[in-house]
């Protein structure tokens, strides 16, 4: 009976498991069979054993036909679910299963560092010809540590990401692969230093460039923490887990524009999870994982000994593969090839191939990788060039390239090096000059000396002195454009009144020669993504490109295409990102734009690829790139992954043209939020605000939403975002032109072609 007791036990284990997978609803009259099993219990000895071995079938028959039935019409949203039980594994679970060996590094348990991320020394046994082998690895990811509230639920806080970036750089040094395991809804939403966005930009600019293989599993992969430790040679991806740009319930949140407070009806948040495509079949689908490993039925528990297996089979494979791309050796790579061709690749070696790499075959591991996210999301914008203009665009860029290396590399630092040479003698020179003439200066001076009092002589024309005009500053702002709002005829309350006693102000004068700043506090009002270009930049010197890149709607996503429509009638653009080369004060400059009046300025493929030409256009031209954010949402929801893939995206190519010696400027202004604050904005070693601007990670509800707690008025201000290190200095509106050519003449490297 004690045997059966047990059975009964596990059979209970399945409902419950099931009842939470269909969200708590009577699918398959499951809580019929959750209340049999409960009187079987309470009354075991009023069966005789056969009567009780009888029931215990029938029940066991009845809950696997629903499993099956589950498992083949498994929705979106319940692979969520399925991802979100206390049953499912974890990090420590595939520690103790998969590897050999393992040695927790900053802190365990409640004492880490942040515990709900986990980094280890590891061992594994890799099988070459029946004969093991045993490798070295480091094992970062986050721990959701199921019932453990100091884990966070897998939520990493600013310090934790900041851990998993030391060990990664400790794995560079010892040439040891990282294999990376990402189980998180997302990060924490804290700006205290090193903040949340800051830091996970931090992350993602050195994954560009670790010279090691590196190897990501995701289980469940939430939008920006996901990505803090996603970018990686190749990316495996759970059979029932999920990655998304956003949780279902906050999707459905924005899309019913459910008001703070109220719950969410589950109806639109199934729809939700459907529409934006966060399965593992489906993010193989769009590209932005490499393999899928398979799963058993219903998702693997923290008991599935056979799944461990499979884990460690795959994860090994994935690092000879990445191992093998790089390696020096071309026969390695022929027969890699010709593996590919027979379609056995899920085969494991025949050879043993060492996971270090010589220098070389960093090199090319680095553009392999470089090349994998340059090809990321492409199909989630229209405007390809046809084959014709691929081969003008190729030869231009290939004479460009020529060009300006023989102008810049060559010609430029040829005459440099003769200045310095010059420089260098003439200071010499002019030291013994300098002794020579001493004698002869020193009577001159005596002689001078009659004259000292003299009041200088007035310059005349006719008898007449003759009166200058003031020079015209060429930085101040160049006037040409005035808001519409100052065709208003009335006035309005500076928000800073009460505190500063501001008065009332003239709507003309304020968004006209006020340049929409309060003149008694400062405060900014919000201006047009127009004022700024007609302002700052020298007149007519603004040459746009990237035109034809048009904002689309991969994902199909129910009624987007209207929406999108609107926003390019409204600007009369294709997409939220303005790309141009202009000029300040004569300095030629490649401007990224996101604004406010296409999608509050939210990113996805479209704005992403045309900022990856921008960089590109800037590191073949070596001119310095300004990404002026005039608003950000972050990530364009509609686009799911092949959004979130812009942060990766984006951050590579600013990172290569940072590495050719470029100058990057960020200057925030309105609300800069999200991923893109999170990535390839907050990368930058140089990042400036508009004051009365906001700058973090995510917004007030959010954070209370999350976090349960509620945050000052200010804590998104640029002040605060000065006083964290996030930002390198405020910027008033009325002087932007001025201090934007001030940071181009003094910030970045001397060698820089136009000083």
């Amino acid at each position: 009976m004690i045997e059966l007791l047990k059975l009964l036990q596990k059979i209970e284990e399945r409902i419950n498991y099931l009842i939470q997978i269909k969200d708590f609803t009577n699918w398959g009259n499951l809580f019929e069979f959750q209340e049999t099993c409960t009187k079987l219990k309470q009354n075991p000895y009023d069966y005789t054993e056969e009567q009780f071995q009888l029931e215990i079938r029938k029940l066991n028959e009845s809950i696997t036909f629903l499993e099956e039935r589950a498992e083949e019409q498994l929705t979106p949203m319940e692979r969520v679910r399925i991802v979100r039980t206390v049953e499912r594994f974890s990090l420590k679970d595939i520690l103790e299963n998969v590897y050999e060996d393992y040695t927790e590094l900053g802190g365990q348990d409640e004492a880490n560092i942040d515990p709900a991320m986990v980094c280890a020394k590891a061992t594994i046994v890799r099988k070459i010809k029946g004969k093991p082998y045993t490798a070295t690895v480091m094992v970062i990811g986050q721990e959701t540590g199921h019932g453990e509230e100091f884990r966070n639920g897998g939520s990493c806080l600013p310090e934790g990401n900041e851990k998993a970036l030391r060990y990664m750089k400790v794995a560079e040094t010892e040439g040891i692969p990282i294999h990376f395991y990402i189980f998180t809804p997302g990060s924490f939403p804290i700006e205290e230093y090193p903040g949340a966005a800051q830091q996970i930009a931090r992350n993602i600019y050195a994954m560009t460039k670790l010279r090691v293989p590196t190897v990501s599993l995701i289980s469940e992969g939430g939008s920006g923490g996901a990505e803090a430790i996603g970018l990686t040679d190749f990316r495996l991806m759970c059979s029932h887990g999920y990655y998304s740009v956003i949780s279902p319930e906050g999707a459905a949140g924005i899309e019913g524009k459910v008001k703070e407070g109220q719950k969410v009806s589950k109806e639109l948040v199934e729809v939700c999870a459907e529409r934006l495509k966060l399965t593992a079949i489906d993010n193989r689908t769009l590209g932005t994982i490499d393999a899928i490993v398979k799963e058993p039925p219903l998702g693997a528990r923290h008991d599935d000994f056979a799944f461990f297996s499979q884990i460690r089979a795959e994860i090994t494979r994935a690092t000879d593969k990445v191992v093998l791309s790089a390696k020096s050796f071309k026969a390695f790579r022929d027969w890699e090839n010709k593996r590919r061709k027979k379609k056995t690749e899920r085969k494991d070696l025949a050879v043993d191939i060492p996971w270090d790499l010589t220098r070389d075959e960093q090199r090319r591991l680095l553009n392999l990788r470089s090349k994998k996210y340059r090809d990321m999301a492409m199909i989630g914008f229209a405007g390809h060039p046809d084959p014709t203009e691929s081969l003008f665009k190729e030869f231009q860029v290939k004479s460009e390239n020529v060009y300006y290396n023989l102008r810049y590399d060559v010609l430029k630092n040829s005459q440099k090096h003769v200045k310095k040479i010059m420089r260098d003698f003439s200071g010499e020179g002019s030291v013994i000059m300098k002794k020579l003439s001493s004698p002869l200066n020193t009577v001159k001076e005596y002689f001078a000396k009659d004259g000292a009092n003299k009041p200088p002589k007035q310059i005349t024309y006719n008898g007449s002195p003759i009166v200058t005009t003031p020079i015209l500053d060429p930085l101040d702002l160049t006037d040409t454009y005035t808001s519409p709002r100052a065709n208003e005829d009335r006035t309005i309350s500076c928000p800073n009144s009460a505190t500063h006693g501001c008065k009332d102000l003239w709507i003309p004068d304020l968004f006209g020669e006020f340049g929409g700043v309060c003149e008694n506090c400062g405060h900014h009002f919000p201006m047009e993504h127009k004022w700024y270009l007609r302002n700052i930049f020298d007149p007519d010197s603004i040459f746009y490109f990237g035109t034809d890149i048009t904002s689309g709607n991969p994902l199909n996503y129910t009624g987007f295409d209207e929406r999108l429509q609107l926003s390019k009638d409204k600007t009369g653009r294709k997409a939220g990102n303005m790309t141009f080369i202009a000029k300040v004060m004569g300095i030629k400059i490649v401007v990224s734009m996101l604004y406010r009046d296409f999608r509050s300025g939210t990113v996805g493929a479209a704005e992403g690829e045309k900022f990856v030409q921008a960089c590109e256009l800037a590191k073949r031209k070596k001119r310095p790139l300004l990404s002026y954010v005039h608003t950000t949402g972050g990530i364009r929801i509609q686009e799911g992954t092949l959004g979130v893939t812009q942060m990766p995206k984006c951050t590579m190519a600013v990172r290569e043209y940072i590495d050719a010696g470029g100058l990057y400027i960020v200057v925030y202004d309105n609300n800069s939020y999200a991923g893109p604050v999170a990535s390839f904005l907050g990368c930058s070693p140089y990042q400036f605000a508009i004051r009365s601007s906001k700058v973090g990670f995510a917004g007030p509800r959010v954070i209370r939403e999350t976090t349960g707690t509620n945050i000052p008025p200010d804590y998104h201000s640029s002040r605060n975002a000065l006083k964290r290190g996030s930002i390198q200095g405020i910027w008033d509106r009325r002087e932007f032109r001025r201090n934007l050519h001030k940071s181009l003449m003094t910030m970045g490297s001397p060698s820089l072609y136009y000083r």
